[in-house]
């Protein structure tokens, strides 16, 4: 049975969908596909069905990403029983997650950045309106945040 993660932040252009990006390499390069699975959303619908931010897929593409078949979508109801993680960049997407949550999945709601090993921060930093050094730290962050994901999700016993 596989384990599916769903990142989400607001507008699915920047940082959920570089999350995607670096968790599905780092399950691909263990050989984890057939255990876990990866996707993305936006808690608002102001970009469904865009590619990710320029600005984002260039920054993970000179890391090794590539974001470039992503698409914007909102999140859905059946999101919050399909997924067995939903975790938010920030805190006004957790609360508009949980808002939305039916009671009996509200255990599969997070922050990404729980699972983080090196940085101290609750957050990912929208970088939308930011310049280049932005896209740079959330990469740093996510990619912290998704190794300790992952071996998270491997220590977990398997249902």
């Amino acid at each position: 049975m596989k384990t599916r993660v769903l990142f989400v932040c607001m507008g699915n252009i920047c940082r959920s969908p570089t999350a995607e990006g670096v968790l599905r390499r780092m399950v691909a390069e263990r050989g984890l596909g057939d255990r876990i699975e990866v996707a993305s959303a936006g808690t608002s619908g102001h970009h469904i069905g865009a590619a990710p931010d320029a600005r984002a897929q260039a920054h993970a593409a000179r890391r090794g990403y590539d974001l470039s078949r992503q698409r914007g979508r909102r999140v859905r109801t059946h999101d919050f029983t399909a997924f067995d993680r939903i975790l938010a960049m920030d805190r006004d997407n957790l609360d508009e997650l949980v808002a939305r949550c039916p009671p009996a999945a509200q255990d599969r709601l997070g922050l990404l950045m729980r699972h983080a090993r090196r940085h101290a921060v609750d957050v990912v930093p929208d970088p939308y309106y930011g310049g280049p050094n932005g896209f740079e730290l959330v990469l740093d962050y996510i990619e912290d945040a998704c190794a300790g994901l992952l071996e998270d999700l491997l220590a977990a016993p398997r249902a």
